[in-house]
Order: structure tokens, then C-alpha cells, then sequence
């Protein structure tokens, strides 16, 4: 684009209701609107609405279609393209300082991150991690970790989430500090030890607090109770607080 042609526009746009016309129609998308309805959403009498657009479609962001007795108006998209771009040639030098619409749409469908915090890290959190995992996998990435963590998971935590046919590959305790540096969306603590002594992460995350039964020393049936608890409990909150 010209610079005298990019000046014509810009100057078009220096009018606050030549800009709240254009506007208004890049808002109503390729449908576009008639002089009526524009008129009447933009409280503009008709001399004066009639006076803007044709400035507009003069520079060339606007363009019109008879439909019968009436005149529909639409945002010229790639007029409107060209001038931003013409505005962002060369921004920075021509090094990147936006995000690219395709790492937009990336970050909006990268999966988030769920931490589950307790004490030992050897039985709720990994269940729930395994859980969260399984249900929501694709959307959530769920991590678990101790403020005080045991050398192994609980056997019949193990067991209980084998007969609910879910993964235990790579179950593990972990140290809340070996994670403290993920990309957290969400922190949740499943016990009151984990919620008094939570860490301070390096920047503010989102909490909730939902403690289950602790079956340790239990018979297996207490282990597939807490399993069933965090399923019908945790799911859903995790699904509210993250908006999925």
C-alpha cells in the first residue's frame, strides 16, 4: 500500500464517527449491515450517516450492495488487512514481538496444568494424578507432588487404580520443589497438612482445597472408595475451575 493511500484512510479513521461506522461493521462480520440498522445503532441521523459512509467508501474501507430498496454496507476486510499491515510493516525491526495467530490458537489448546498436592504424595495425589489423566486427557496434564513425600506409592493405591483399568506407568513420589517451576494453571491440595504448608509458587496460581479419607493402613476397599470419591468429587472441579 502507498503511503498517500494508507494517510487517506487513516485520515478517514480520525473521525469518531467514521471510526464507530467501520467499527460496527468489522463487529457484524462479512453479513454486513443497512444504512437503517447502522443509523439506528449508532444514533446517527441519516444525512449524516449517508455523509460518512460515502467518505468510507471513497477511501476504499467500505463497500455497498443494493438489496432491493435498501443499501447494505460492509467492512472492506482486506482494505482493512492492508492498513494494519501497512501500520505493523517492519514492526520491530522485523523481529516478532506478537504472537502469531497460529501460536494463539496453540496456547488456547495446549493442555493445562493440574498440580494435586498432599503430604506424602504416595496415594490421593497420584491417584488423582492418574485420574485427571485419564479422563481429561488431551485438555489437562495433571502432575502430583509431596510437601513431605514417601519412597513409594501405596501398594493398594496402586492396586485400586489397576482395577479401574487406569494407568500406574510412571507413578512416583515427588518433592514439591521439583515442580515448582511448571507452567501451573491450577494447584490442589487434597489434604490439610498439603494446604497449611503449601510453597509460594514464582507467580500467583489459581487454588482450590478439596481433602479426601486418607486409607492408609486400610483394607484395599477403603483405597477403591477414595479412588470412586476423587472421580465423582475432583473431575468436576477441576472441570469448573478450568472451564472445559
Amino acid at each position: 500500500m502507498e503511503t498517500k493511500n494508507a494517510a487517506e484512510r487513516f485520515a478517514a479513521l480520525g473521525h469518531e464517527s467514521r471510526l464507530s461506522i467501520l467499527r460496527w461493521l468489522v463487529e457484524v462480520g462479512p453479513d454486513g449491515d443497512n444504512a437503517g440498522a447502522i443509523g439506528e445503532r449508532l444514533g446517527m441521523v441519516p444525512a449524516t450517516l449517508s455523509f460518512h459512509l460515502a467518505h468510507l467508501s471513497r477511501v476504499g474501507l467500505v463497500r455497498s450492495q443494493r438489496e432491493s430498496r435498501f443499501i447494505r454496507y460492509f467492512a472492506d476486510f482486506a482494505a482493512v488487512d492492508a492498513l494494519i499491515a501497512f501500520l505493523t510493516n517492519n514492526c520491530c525491526q522485523g523481529r516478532p514481538c506478537l504472537p502469531s495467530i497460529q501460536e494463539k490458537e496453540k496456547a488456547m489448546t495446549a493442555p493445562k496444568t493440574v498440580l494435586v498436592l498432599c503430604t506424602g504424595n504416595s496415594c490421593r495425589s497420584q491417584m488423582a494424578e492418574a485420574l485427571i489423566n485419564h479422563v481429561l486427557a488431551g485438555r489437562v496434564r495433571a502432575l502430583s507432588a509431596g510437601t513431605r513425600p514417601q519412597p513409594l506409592v501405596a501398594a493398594g493405591a496402586l492396586e485400586a487404580l489397576r482395577l479401574g483399568d487406569l494407568p500406574t506407568d510412571g507413578l512416583h513420589p515427588k518433592d514439591v520443589a521439583a515442580v515448582l517451576n511448571e507452567p501451573i494453571d491450577l494447584l490442589i491440595t487434597v489434604c490439610d497438612n498439603a494446604k497449611e504448608t503449601c510453597p509460594i509458587f514464582p507467580r500467583p496460581v489459581p487454588h482450590i482445597h478439596l481433602p479426601f479419607h486418607d486409607p492408609h493402613g486400610e483394607p484395599l476397599q477403603s483405597f477403591i472408595e477414595v479412588r470412586d470419591d476423587i472421580r465423582t468429587r475432583l473431575i468436576p472441579a477441576v472441570r469448573a475451575a478450568l472451564n472445559l
